[in-house]
């Protein structure tokens, strides 16, 4: 019995003496993992011909009946005056109606935007169901004769993209996307190469919803639904007075698409299954 105590005795005191050794170790001899960069960002495709910003359509027409919604947000720099007498170029019941549906998407945000709604900017960029994209700050055309809005210049382009960042940043938006989204989806090889060094990737769309300036929420919920394929990016917009029925469409595209099987995703979600390949014109 005393030897079987001393025995014990000997094994507690090399326990302890060990656990002190692990204590008395300095952290750095420890090894530890590096964290990866890579996982946290966001998926982008690599550069286009000539290193140019790669632009994406749609995802692929084989991943599975996976669809976005994305939603532009509109506002141009020389709006504030209407803004300040009552225009609302915002949609909260919108986005209500987004949330209330549990439906992903991506919103493409110009700074001008953010600027006027910054409330509302923060809280659409922290909800995990939304993520906020580029629409430049401006909402000016980066090509000449689109829809007549007025054009930036070609030294103001790249200039233009990052202020609109700063202004999510000035917002409180916590991780806006590397996605812009041209002003009237109009760009050419001066825009994409202009663009190259801010490290986008451009997102057009294969479904146009007709929304814009729309009454009959019916017309551009047939719209949409008629015009859906699996890996299709829908572009609708954001902004009550420029897009009074959307919300209303909204509701009756949501269901039906999940009745025929399609399933939400953000446009992060699609370029993501592209693999870094462009699906332009597929």
């Amino acid at each position: 019995m005393i030897n079987r105590v001393r025995r014990l005795t000997a094994v507690c005191a090399l326990g302890a003496a060990l656990t002190a050794c692990a204590a008395a170790t300095p952290e750095a001899t420890v090894p530890r993992p590096a964290p990866s960069a890579v996982e946290s960002r966001p998926p982008t495709l690599a550069p286009g011909p000539a290193g140019l910003t790669p632009v994406f359509r749609n995802g692929p027409r084989t991943a599975g009946k996976t669809v976005a919604l994305t939603f532009d947000a509109d506002m141009t720099a020389d709006q504030g005056p209407r803004a300040a007498g009552g225009e609302r170029f915002d949609n909260p019941e919108l986005i209500a109606a987004l949330r209330a549906l549990k439906v992903p998407a991506t919103v493409f945000m110009t700074g001008r935007w953010a600027e006027e709604y910054p409330v509302q900017a923060r809280s659409i960029g922290r909800d995990p169901l939304f993520e906020v994209a580029n629409h430049s700050y401006s909402h000016h055309a980066f090509t000449d004769d689109c829809y007549g809005l007025p054009t930036v210049s070609g030294d103001r382009m790249r200039a233009d993209v990052e202020r609109a960042y700063a202004a999510f940043r000035k917002a409180g938006v916590p991780d806006p996307m590397p996605y812009f989204r041209f002003p009237g989806g109009c760009y050419d090889r001066r825009a994409l190469k202009a663009l190259t060094p801010a490290g986008v990737t451009a997102v057009q769309w294969d479904v146009v919803s007709g929304d814009a300036f729309a009454t009959d929420a019916d017309a551009v919920a047939r719209q949409v639904l008629d015009g859906v394929r699996p890996g299709s990016v829908v572009v609708l917009h954001c902004t009550r007075s420029a897009a009074p029925a959307t919300e209303r469409a909204v509701r009756r595209i949501v269901p039906e698409l999940r009745r025929q099987g399609y399933r939400f995703v953000k446009v992060s979600e699609l370029i993501g299954a592209a693999g870094g390949r462009s699906t332009l014109g597929s």
